[in-house]
């Protein structure tokens, strides 16, 4: 054997093993890429209103988002400026009084000489079903006026989207003094990737057991215990991975229509079928 043929396997590899590292360097890449885009998603700053020295302003954040219930939670931040606010913001020269949407649940009043904190507010959501996951979407409307001494003032709102858990399409504009903003959400980027990743797995594994199911009952292999050990850790191994889906979709949303039944159905099917032809093809006992 000469030299060249003897390097010629150790090449080989190398080229294996460097191709695999910048294989592995072009996901994790990818992967920096992506995570960057969806961080520049979520820490968007929405804002609309007007810009008077003497106006409100309110710093918003959506907090969490409970699709089930169909309501989100909105942190509210209110400081006024210029003449209406004393100690620099910290409470109202009168009382101050935030009048909302319909899909905000009330009023919010301040008091005056009082020191503002922060508040969380429930609103309401329309539109969509969570039953739709990960498809599903939601729509709000956020209306902020405030009213000072019985006269309205000048609002400016600012809005942004604390859970990772959804993305949110914003619309603002004003009406009549009111900061408006038109909210469209639906799931982020990394759940609908996860959720569809989820039901490739599902199927994947469910096609893994059913043509070793087939390889089994096919060779007449009888009761083998390890495959049929696989194929019941499989079955609840699937539902206890189904629960980590992001955002605990209920039972019966599309995710389960479209892997999650179809494939404890059939690795269910595939155990029944190997143990009960296994049982035929075992040698009955001697004596």
């Amino acid at each position: 054997m000469t030299t060249l043929e003897r390097l010629s396997p150790a090449r080989g590899g190398l080229a294996a093993s460097g191709a695999l590292l910048l294989l592995v360097a072009g996901a994790v890449a990818a992967g920096v890429w992506l995570q960057f885009g969806e961080r520049q998603t979520l820490a968007f700053r929405h804002s609309t209103g007007s810009t008077a020295p003497d106006r409100v302003d309110i710093a918003a954040s959506v907090q969490r988002i409970d699709a089930a219930g169909r309501e989100l939670v909105l942190r509210v931040l209110v400081t006024p400026r210029g003449a209406l606010a004393e100690a620099g913001g910290v409470s109202p020269s009168a009382d101050l009084t935030l009048q909302t949407s319909s899909a905000v649940r009330g009023d919010l009043t301040l008091r005056a000489h009082s020191r503002i904190t922060t508040m969380d507010v429930p609103v309401t959501l329309t539109g969509g079903s969570v039953t739709d996951y990960p498809f599903d979407s939601y729509d709000t409307t956020l209306e902020f006026g405030a009213r000072q001494g019985g006269e309205p003032v000048p609002v400016r709102m600012t809005l942004t989207n604390n859970d990772a858990l959804f993305s949110a399409a914003v619309d603002g504009s004003t009406a009549d003094g009111a900061a408006v903003f038109d909210v469209g959400l639906e799931r982020s980027g990394s759940t609908f990737a996860f959720a569809l990743f989820m039901m490739g797995a599902m199927w994947a594994l469910a096609v893994s057991v059913l043509v070793g199911g087939w390889f089994l009952v096919t060779r007449c292999r009888g009761l083998t215990w390890p495959a049929l050990g696989w194929m019941a850790a499989t079955l609840f191994a699937l539902a206890a991975f189904r629960n980590t889906a992001p955002g605990a979709p209920p039972v019966g949303s599309l995710l389960d229509y479209v892997a999650f039944f179809w494939a404890e159905a059939i690795i269910a099917l595939c155990i029944v079928v190997v143990v009960v032809t296994g049982i035929r093809a075992e040698d009955p006992p001697s004596g």
